[in-house]
C-alpha cells in the first residue's frame, strides 16, 4: 500500500482485482501502472496503522485550496444533541458552510431562550438563531484548522430521509441530492 497525490490511499497485491468485467474504461481509471489500485479512499499512516479520512470524491476543497473531510465535520457537529443532522460543504467556495437538521425538542428550548416561537417557520431564519447555532458549531468544531470550522449555517426541522432522496439505503448523505436540495439556501450563504 501507499499514500498517493491527494491522500489516496492506493494497494496492489494478488488479492487485488485484475479489473471490472467488460467494463475497460473503468478498469483504466481504477487500475494504475505497476498493477496499483485506487482506492478512492483518502488516507493518512499514522504509527503503522492506515487511518481512512474520507472519500476523494467527498473531500472539500475550498476557493483557496485548502481540503477538509466533510465527514469529520458532521460527525462533530452531531455530538451536539441540538443536531440530529449535518450537511458541510464550500467546494470552490472562500469557506465552509453547513446546513443541520435540529432536534424538535431541543430548537423549542433554543427558540425560547431566544426570545422566537419555534412554531414559527421564520424563526429558522432569524439572525439570533442563526449566530446561535453557529456559535455552537464553532465550539463543536474547536479542534479543527480555522479554515474547516463552518462560517455560515442554514436551520432546517425537516429530517433527511431514504424516501426523501437525501439519504442513501446505508444511511449515508446524497451529497450531490442534498447540494440540488438546498441549491438556493447555499448560494445565498455564499451572497452574505
Amino acid at each position: 500500500m501507499r499514500i498517493a497525490d491527494n491522500r489516496e490511499l492506493q494497494v496492489r497485491g494478488p488479492s487485488v482485482m485484475r479489473g471490472y468485467w467488460k467494463r475497460e474504461d473503468d478498469t483504466r481509471a481504477a487500475l494504475l501502472e505497476g498493477g496499483w489500485l485506487r482506492t478512492g479512499d483518502q488516507a493518512a499512516l499514522e504509527d503503522g496503522r492506515i487511518r481512512i479520512l474520507g472519500r476523494v470524491k467527498e473531500i472539500i476543497v475550498t476557493s483557496t485550496g485548502e481540503k477538509i473531510a466533510p465527514a469529520d465535520l458532521e460527525l462533530a457537529i452531531t455530538q451536539d444533541t441540538l443536531f440530529d443532522q449535518a450537511y458541510a460543504f464550500g467546494d470552490n467556495h472562500p469557506f465552509i458552510g453547513c446546513i443541520v437538521v435540529l432536534n424538535p425538542a431541543q430548537w423549542q428550548a433554543l427558540a425560547h431562550t431566544l426570545d422566537l416561537n419555534p412554531d414559527d417557520p421564520a424563526a429558522l431564519t432569524a439572525s439570533a438563531a442563526s449566530k446561535a447555532v453557529l456559535e455552537r458549531i464553532k465550539a463543536l468544531t474547536a479542534s479543527f484548522p480555522y479554515y474547516a470550522q463552518p462560517r455560515a449555517v442554514r436551520l432546517t426541522l425537516e429530517p433527511w430521509t431514504i424516501e426523501n432522496t437525501l439519504m442513501t439505503p446505508t444511511l449515508k448523505l446524497k451529497r450531490n441530492n442534498l447540494a440540488q436540495h438546498f441549491k438556493s439556501d447555499i448560494e445565498a450563504l455564499y451572497r452574505r
